[in-house]
C-alpha cells in the first residue's frame, strides 16, 4: 500500500555496501519521505542559531557510548530562555529536568542526550557550563535538561564511562552545519528494530504561503517494533521484527528521544502540541511503543519574539503567538522530519560489535530493492 504523503524516488538497486564504505542518508539513497521540502542541510541545524555537539568515546568491545548536545542559540541560555513543550509518550525512562519544562514551558540550558546511567554526569556538565557563563554569577538554581536511552547491549553501561568532562566537551564543541549521524555521540551504542541505529536528523521548510517556517528534528533512536520504510514492511520482509517467535528470545522494549527546533513564534502550549505530533513520525517507522520504552519529545522555538529574556522577566510583555489555525502545516512538518530522522539514523549506522552482542547495519543492498517502484 502506498505510504500516505510519501513520494518515493528510488534509484536502481544499489550495489552491496562494504563495511568500510560511507553509508548514505535515506534521501541520498533515493528514499524521499513526505510532501514538504527539507532545508539545505536536512538537519536540525537548518533552524538558524541551533548548534549540535557530539562526543563519541573511544570505541572498544565494551565501550560504545557518548553524548550529544543541542543548543537552541549561541547566547546565554539561562538569561535568554526559549519557550518549550515536553511530552512523555511512554515514560519508562529518565528525562532530567522534564517536570520544570512542563511546568514553566521553557528551556534554560543545553539539551543533552546520553545513556541511562550517565544522566547524572550530563546534568552536572550542563549545570557547570551554565554557572560558568558570564552574567550567571548570582544564579542559584539551574534546570539541566537531559534525555537518555539504554545502550546496555553494545556498551558496558554499568561502567558509567561518560564523564562530566566528556559532556562539557559536547556542549563546548557544538556548531552549526551538517550533523554527524549513525553510531556517534549518544547514539554510539543504540539499536532500533534489531539493527544498529543511533543519531539521526532531518528538517522541513514550509512554503511561503504556509509561513515559511523551519522545523528541525534530531532523534536518539533505540526502540523496537516492525520496521516500516515509507509504508513498506521492511522488517517483515527481512524476517526481523518484534514478537516473531517471541523475537527469538529478544524483547520489544527500547526508547527514543526526539528534540525538535522551530523558528516559528510558538507558545509553550503549541510547542507541546508539536512535540506530540512527532510521535506520528515514530509510528510511521513501525514503533510498537512498548511497555519498556521511554518515548520522549521536547520542542523549542528559537524565534526572538518569544524568548523569555531577563529584561522581560518582571514585565507584562507583548509576545507573538502563531494562532492555532496555522499549526497544521507545522504538525505535518514535524511528522515527516521525525520519520526521516529515524531512517537517517538507520541508514548511516554501521555494524558495531559490543559488550553483549553485535548490532548489524541495516542491509541497504536488500532494503532498497524492496522499496523500488513503491
Amino acid at each position: 500500500m502506498r505510504h500516505a504523503f510519501a513520494i518515493l524516488l528510488l534509484m536502481s538497486a544499489a550495489p552491496a555496501l562494504a563495511r568500510d564504505e560511507v553509508r548514505p542518508r535515506a534521501r541520498d539513497a533515493g528514499v524521499v519521505v513526505g510532501i514538504l521540502q527539507p532545508g539545505p542541510l536536512n538537519a536540525i541545524t537548518d533552524v538558524a542559531g541551533v548548534t549540535v555537539g557530539q562526543v563519541t568515546l573511544p570505541r572498544s568491545h565494551d565501550v560504545n557510548t557518548g553524548v550529544t548536545a543541542i543548543l537552541p542559540h549561541g547566547g546565554n541560555l539561562f538569561q535568554d530562555k526559549v519557550p518549550a513543550g515536553f511530552v512523555a509518550y511512554n515514560a519508562f525512562g529518565k528525562f532530567m529536568g522534564s517536570t520544570q519544562v512542563a511546568e514553566l514551558g521553557e528551556v534554560e540550558t543545553p539539551i543533552l542526550l546520553t545513556n541511562t546511567l550517565n544522566v547524572a554526569e550530563a546534568g552536572a556538565a550542563a549545570i557547570e557550563w551554565t554557572l560558568a557563563q558570564p552574567g550567571n554569577e548570582d544564579v542559584r538554581s539551574v534546570n539541566a535538561v537531559v534525555g537518555e536511552t539504554n545502550d546496555g547491549m553494545l556498551n558496558d553501561i554499568r561502567g558509567r564511562h561518560v564523564t562530566i568532562a566528556d559532556a562539557r566537551r559536547a556542549i563546548e564543541s557544538a556548531k552549526a552545519g551538517p550533523v554527524e549521524e549513525g553510531a556517534v555521540g549518544a547514539g554510539t551504542g543504540t539499536v532500533a528494530f534489531g539493527f544498529k541505529a543511533g543519531i539521526g536528523t532531518s528538517s522541513r521548510l514550509l512554503p511561503a504561503a504556509l509561513g515559511g517556517w523551519r522545523v528541525g528534528v534530531l532523534v536518539q533512536a533505540n526502540y523496537g517494533g516492525v520496521l516500516t520504510i515509507a509504508g513498506v514492511p521492511v522488517g517483515v520482509k527481512l524476517g526481523r521484527y518484534d514478537y516473531r517467535q517471541q523475537v527469538e528470545g529478544k524483547k520489544a522494549d527500547g526508547s527514543v528521544v526526539i528534540v525538535i527546533a522551530t523558528d516559528a513564534p510558538l507558545s509553550d502550549r503549541n510547542l507541546r502540541r508539536v512535540a506530540e505530533r512527532a510521535f506520528g513520525g515514530i509510528a510511521r517507522t513501525g514503533s510498537s511503543f512498548s511497555n519498556g520504552s521511554g518515548d520522549y519529545a521536547v520542542a523549542f522555538s528559537t524565534n526572538a519574539a518569544v524568548r523569555r529574556t531577563a529584561a522581560k522577566r518582571d514585565q507584562v510583555a507583548a509576545v507573538e503567538d502563531l494562532p492555532n489555525d496555522r499549526m497544521s502545516p507545522l504538525f505535518q512538518a514535524v511528522i515527516e522530519a521525525t520519520e526521516e530522522a529515524v531512517l537517517n539514523a538507520l541508514f548511516k549506522a554501521q555494524r558495531v560489535e559490543g559488550h553483549r552482542g553485535t548490532a548489524e547495519a541495516l542491509p541497504l543492498d536488500q532494503v532498497l530493492p524492496m522499496l523500488k517502484g513503491r
